[in-house]
């Protein structure tokens, strides 16, 4: 699709230049579309000089108080965003939005993107409470203006969803998924990258909840959507195959995760470049991978190069900085290099708490893997408030019948079990054993696991009963 539209657009341009001159509005206009173009296509670095020669086309042309102007500073500001240079994108996005209530008002569309767009900076940094009320505002300025049959209320409805997702608020963002899916579709039709974003997302909030089997035919439908309309070079196309790996690799599906993994960072470093976050976090999915599968010496660099890359491109204080210190913590742990996984599993629950607050999934993960550190060590004392509140925590956020709650019940029936408290670890066991195999199926390794645990409590209590 865009492939067709590229030579018109570029003959446009080519016209407009020929027949108006280099400086005419509607040539700064043709340079703005052209680089629209190339931008939707991932071909940042060569939106980039477009947009900065309509920018300063416009301003000299229009002066510096004008629509058009807010939207080149938009628009340039979107690019910075894609590319991670978020201390270049901020100021355009606030230029443009303090411009456009200027000279728009208050209730104008433009002012619902700007809006948006501010949010999506936001959330992008992990900056949850900043950005939820200025996606509530675009979505209730653009249903007021648009009406409810509109292409950028459903985009509200999923960037808004989205925020509530990365939160672990689920409840709330299924049905705005589901919304936004449905209006996609009936507005655009079943072929449009909108529709894949939509079924994208909706699958990721699927895979979260451990809902797998819904999950997997989104995830398949998006990655094929992507590749017909944009192409197999595109950024989109590695977020699909990047998730579609993650879900794969959920379910012990390890041959079938790798290559996709692997083809995920390959794209994302060729059309992106070696300093992105999605580079960071496509390396530290690879890394996971070879961890789960004992591939230790090829793990071990990639969580490096992935932490020391976000810290560098998102600063310290980010949801990726936490994760990736939350995921080199849970490396060394498992190869009981104790005293190097502490202090990381400690940094990475003080970040997020402070960015995520205390009700999230990633915080009972964070309190539940330095609980299983301590329990490595016989600190049992120091482990059982932890296990507790995760598993609080996680009940709480995910429901009963969660896999990451059947973790958090198996590792406390661990620590009975090594305490000898055998009859309390009996029932927790069964408990964790019957939500893995619901969800997971009987032949996943966390299902295996449970059952060798549970086979081993048995045998003791048969041995030494209580």
């Amino acid at each position: 699709m865009y492939d067709q539209a590229l030579p018109w657009y570029k003959q446009c341009l080519e016209v407009a230049k020929k027949r108006l001159g280099e400086e005419h509005p509607f040539v700064a206009e043709s340079l703005n579309n052209l680089a629209l173009l190339y931008n939707s296509q991932g071909r940042y670095s060569e939106a980039e000089p477009l947009f900065i020669q309509a920018l300063a086309l416009r301003r000299q042309l229009l002066g510096e108080e004008h629509p058009d102007v807010a939207t080149s500073l938009n628009n340039l500001a979107g690019l910075y965003r894609y590319q991670g240079r978020y201390s270049e994108a901020k100021p355009l996005y606030i230029q443009a939005l303090a411009l456009w209530r200027k000279l728009l008002g208050e209730e104008h569309p433009s002012v619902a993107v700007s809006l948006n767009n501010l949010a999506a900076f936001y959330d992008s940094q992990g900056r949850y409470s900043e950005a939820e009320p200025l996606y509530i505002q675009a979505l209730a300025l653009r249903r007021k203006l648009l009406g409810e049959e509109h292409p950028s209320v459903a985009l509200n409805l999923n960037n808004l969803a989205r925020l509530y997702d990365s939160q672990g608020r689920y409840s709330e963002a299924e049905p705005l998924l589901i919304q936004a899916l449905a209006l996609y579709r009936k507005l655009l039709g079943e072929e449009h990258p909108s529709v894949a974003l939509s079924l994208n997302n909706l699958a990721r909030l699927y895979d979260s909840q451990g809902r797998y089997s819904e999950a997997e035919p989104l995830l398949i439908q998006a990655l094929e959507l992507r590749r017909k309309l944009l192409g197999e070079e595109h950024p989109d196309v590695a977020t699909s195959l990047n998730n579609l790996a993650l879900l794969y690799y959920s379910q012990d599906r390890y041959s079938e995760a790798e290559p996709l993994l692997i083809q995920a960072l390959e794209l994302w470093r060729q059309l992106l470049g070696e300093e992105h976050p999605d580079v960071a976090t496509s390396l530290n999915n690879l890394a996971l991978f070879y961890d789960s599968q004992g591939r230790y010496s090829e793990a071990e660099p990639l969580y490096i190069q992935a932490l020391a890359l976000s810290r560098q491109l998102l600063g310290g204080e980010h949801p990726d900085v936490a994760s990736s210190l939350n995921n080199l913590a849970a490396f060394y742990d498992s190869q009981g290099r104790y005293s190097e996984a502490e202090p990381l599993y400690i940094q990475a629950l003080v970040l997020r708490r402070q960015l995520l607050g205390e009700e999230h999934p990633n915080i009972a993960q964070s309190i539940n893997n330095l609980a299983i550190l301590y329990l490595s060590q016989g600190r049992y004392s120091q482990a059982e408030p932890l296990l507790i509140q995760a598993l609080a925590l996680w009940r709480q956020l995910l429901g009963e019948k969660h896999p990451d709650v059947a973790s958090s019940l198996n590792n406390m029936a661990k620590l009975y079990y090594l305490q000898g408290r055998y009859t309390e670890a009996e029932p927790l066991y069964l408990q964790a054993l019957e939500i893995f195999e619901q969800r997971l199926g009987v032949n996943h390794s966390r299902t295996v696991k449970c059952h060798e645990n549970l086979a081993s409590l048995r045998d003791r209590l048969a041995s030494n009963p209580e």
